[in-house]
């Protein structure tokens, strides 16, 4: 099925616990979209332009346990705003499919509900970083707390690197991300899609495709 876009482009991010596999799948639709002689972005999430990956490394370097809540959240929004900034707008203004690896969605889960800063923080945050732009199309790949955390370590010991602050989290505060990316979905299942993490990369793969098939 061809992929059509709105003349704007289309913004789809794909959320997730760590270790869900969503990067894996985000790459995976990207390269059938440019198969389809689409032009692609993909970025990441904190990351994207030089700027945004600098506060990455602050943000993600598992050195940095003192980092308070707010400060965690207002730097994930300094990451985000630049990201849009620099990268998405520009994209989708002359036309193009953004792929994002997490967006607002992630900070309204971690540190909206896992840290307790409430919804109405990040949504203030989100008016002024993002001035409005929302995902046309959230793929949702659903891996259970215990399941992301054992896959997340599991990689994290095969591939050492210092980016594990968010893995090293307690057991409690991942379920608490859990819950709240299911009542997510639950509140916005039109945008939200859920996605079976647990099968294999290739049965998820179809799954994604089908979805953005059906809405774009």
């Amino acid at each position: 099925m061809l992929f059509h876009v709105k003349q704007r482009g289309w913004f789809i991010t794909f959320e997730g616990m760590d270790g869900s596999g969503k990067t894996t799948q985000m790459h995976r639709l990207a390269a059938r979209l440019r198969n389809q002689g689409r032009t692609v972005l993909e970025t990441t999430e904190p990351g994207g332009p030089p700027i945004a990956m600098k506060i990455r490394r602050i943000l993600l370097d598992s050195a940095n346990q003192e980092l308070s809540p707010s400060a965690e959240i207002l730097l994930y929004f300094a990451s985000r705003a630049q990201n849009v900034d620099e990268w998405i707008l520009p994209a989708l203004g002359r036309g193009e499919v953004v792929l994002c690896d997490r967006f607002t969605d992630s900070s309204l889960v971690y540190q909206g509900y896992g840290r307790g800063l409430g919804a109405d923080a990040v949504e203030a945050l989100d008016r002024i970083a993002c001035r409005g732009l929302k995902p046309d199309l959230t793929l949702l790949v659903d891996v259970d707390a215990e399941a992301s955390l054992t896959r997340a370590r599991a990689r994290n010991a095969a591939e050492p690197h210092c980016e594990t602050r968010m893995d090293d989290q307690s057991i409690e505060f991942h379920r608490k991300v859990y819950d709240a990316y299911h009542a997510l979905a639950a509140r916005e299942p039109g945008r939200v899609k859920l996605v079976n993490g647990r099968a294999g990369l290739d049965a998820i793969e179809r799954e994604v495709w089908r979805i953005v098939s059906e809405v774009a």
